[in-house]
């Protein structure tokens, strides 16, 4: 049966809102972005987007070569490698792009930003199973970060640069590191900005540095109750008030000056 005319009319312009959507999303995550006709001409990010859902409709429909054809010239074009059978939503930002690598069993949901470098990668060789992540919707994930493995990383998390994510992301939480661990969950009550390179800029302390300073502190705690209790038991016991030798040391373990 033949299509009307108006059917293709509709559908063309269901496809160029579509388009223009993701031109829209661009502009409002990337400052540098000037015009529609700039980013729709000039980002290979938006390119990669574009020629990967033709690629993605050949694989579904059984063309297996074609699709893997097309993304192999969109590759070449645009330095970012997404499988034709990876999933990806509405709205997928990838800022500046070249060495951007996104698996087959991969799935990106909706105004998820991914920076150069990134890697949607699979650590199982089993076909047919499920092998990359998953990102949720709204998900930032910065430059150089490898994700990696059939893990979860919940909705509005935010990866930060170089961070290597071998375990599931809580929605919300900023993870950074190798491995990745988490720095903190947001408030949904507080909406936060669109965080760039998901990278806390601020003073957000490492989350190792603050495990080691923590121990720290409870050593010198633990270090003067020890000297505190030396104290009270030589009083008990009727020593003499200026005690010598390791009594006379202070909570940090050092001789106070003019003894020895």
């Amino acid at each position: 049966m033949f299509r009307k005319a108006s059917d293709y009319t509709t559908a063309g312009g269901f496809v160029f809102k579509r388009l223009v959507d993701e031109i829209d999303s661009i502009i409002g995550r990337d400052p540098a972005a000037r015009s529609r006709i700039e980013v729709a001409l000039l980002y290979p990010g938006y390119h990669a987007v574009v020629l990967h859902r033709l690629a993605n409709r050949a694989w579904r429909a059984g063309w297996l070569f074609l699709g893997r054809a097309v993304s192999q010239a969109a590759r070449l074009l645009t330095g970012i490698e997404i499988h034709p059978g990876a999933t990806v939503g509405r709205r997928l930002f990838i800022d500046h792009g070249m060495g951007v690598v996104v698996g087959e069993t991969a799935v990106i949901g909706d105004d998820v930003t991914l920076y150069h470098g990134v890697t949607l990668g699979g650590t199982s060789l089993a076909r047919g199973a499920r092998r990359h992540p998953t990102l949720g919707n709204g998900v930032i994930v910065g430059a150089g970060a490898q994700v990696l493995g059939a893990i979860s990383v919940g909705a509005g998390a935010r990866i930060g640069a170089n961070a290597v994510v071998v375990q599931d992301v809580a929605a919300g939480s900023t993870v950074a590191g190798i491995p990745g661990r988490p720095l903190g969950a947001r408030t949904a009550a507080v909406p936060e900005p669109f965080l760039a390179y998901g990278t806390p800029c601020g003073e957000t302390p490492d989350p190792v540095a603050r495990a080691i300073g923590g121990l720290l502190d409870e050593v010198t705690a633990l270090r003067a109750r020890v000297a505190d209790l030396e104290v009270r038991t030589a009083s008990a016991n009727g020593a003499p008030d200026h005690p010598d030798g390791d009594e006379m040391r202070d909570a940090a373990g050092r001789t106070p000056a003019g003894h020895c």
